[in-house]
């Protein structure tokens, strides 16, 4: 059975408290949509009726005022011929025919007032169904980053992502300790044999440089640098 037994209570509803009494509010809306899509079917539908029901009177209406007019001939060409009882037949037919006429004018009438009262049950419904559709367009929106919130909640408590972590932890600390080893191999070394005569030949370079710049500034002959004597 639909969310909404007559046209009225479609009208006359309100579609926030329909979803919050609702346990799935997603489905009610979606249910709630298709009842109205289908109203509004049944109720162009029946305008649509009404339509072709006013078309088919105008026509018979059409027809009705030729047939008075043309008894009304009748009735002239009687009386013009002194038959008067043939008139007076005439004339019958002629009311008859006007009867008919008035019949069919209150139809029309009632058609109008029906299509009147149908023109703004479409408008009051696609109203509705506007509103409906906006509802659940928001909801489908939050229910989609509740869920999006409920993975990334769960992603972040899960227990092998934090053992994970842990075990990048304890990675780092092996490489920590390997670094270390391999740089306490260089812990107490000096200098290499090679690596201090370098130094040595490096100084007495700079002394000579040296002793030269101080020649060239006080004019005169630069003195040999004196070689340290080799350690024996």
């Amino acid at each position: 059975m639909g969310i909404f037994s007559r046209l009225t209570d479609i009208v006359n509803s309100n579609i926030n408290s329909i979803l919050d009494s609702a346990e799935d509010p997603e489905k009610i809306i979606r249910m709630v949509i298709q009842e109205m899509e289908d109203t509004l079917v049944e109720v162009r539908s029946s305008a649509a009726k009404g339509i072709a029901d006013q078309k088919d009177v105008a026509r018979r209406l059409k027809k009705l005022a030729k047939a008075q007019s043309e008894w009304e001939k009748k009735a002239e060409l009687a009386i013009s011929k002194d038959r008067d009882d043939l008139a007076k037949g005439a004339l019958i037919e002629k009311n008859k025919v006007a009867d008919m006429a008035a019949l069919l004018e209150e139809e029309v009438n009632q058609l109008n007032e029906a299509l009147d009262h149908s023109e703004q049950d479409v408008i009051k419904l696609e109203g509705k169904l506007r509103e409906a559709r906006a509802k659940k367009a928001t909801i489908q929106a939050r229910h989609s980053t509740a869920s999006a919130k409920v993975r990334v909640k769960r992603t972040l408590n899960d227990n092998r992502i934090q053992d994970a972590f842990d075990r990048f932890d304890k990675v780092d600390a092996r490489l920590d300790r390997i670094e270390a080893e391999a740089e306490s191999y260089d812990l107490g070394k000096g200098q290499t044999l090679t690596e201090e005569i370098a130094g040595l030949e490096a100084n007495s370079a700079i002394e000579e440089e040296l002793a030269a710049l101080k020649a060239k500034a006080g004019g005169g002959k630069a003195e040999p640098v004196k070689k340290k004597a080799a350690a024996k």
